[in-house]
């Protein structure tokens, strides 16, 4: 599998996960708000790279209070954002470098391909917390286990 082929499925593994947990924290009446407040900064992270990688201002807060209807308006746009770009992105592109500053104003570069393998690391980390919360606080958290999503045929 090529590579720009795997990240794209990363991607959209990435965008069913996050709905997943979106899914779950509806469903969840007594949630506690630590859930919401991490899956906020995954959506405001993935956009935040997306915006370095472009060359654009940084448009949200890192760690942004959003509602679980601006979550889902997020969710959506994202998965269409990184789509296009990753639909636009050439094998050389990859190896592209962006020069950025990080939330600290530490001058840093990164090659794309690194940035995007973050991008969707970083992201389950913090599913994994928000599914050890929603667990401590009684609940079942959403299943995004990867290969999960592969064998019920939910990413191709």
């Amino acid at each position: 599998m090529q590579l720009l082929e795997h990240l794209r499925r990363q991607f959209a593994y990435d965008d069913w996960a996050n709905r997943e947990v979106l899914a779950g924290l509806k469903a969840n009446a007594h949630a506690s708000v630590r859930p919401r407040q991490l899956l906020a900064h995954i959506l405001s992270a993935e956009r935040l790279w997306l915006e370095r990688i472009r060359k654009q201002p940084q448009s949200l807060p890192v760690w942004p209070d959003f509602t679980l209807s601006q979550l889902e308006a997020q969710i959506t746009d994202l998965a269409r954002l990184w789509r296009e770009f990753l639909d636009q992105l050439s094998p050389t592109g990859l190896s592209q470098t962006v020069v950025y500053k990080n939330s600290k104003g530490e001058p840093w570069t990164s090659t794309v391909e690194d940035i995007l393998t973050h991008v969707v690391l970083h992201s389950a980390y913090h599913r994994g917390q928000i599914a050890s919360l929603v667990r401590a606080g009684g609940e079942q958290p959403a299943y995004t286990d990867f290969i999960h999503a592969v064998r019920q045929g939910l990413i191709e």
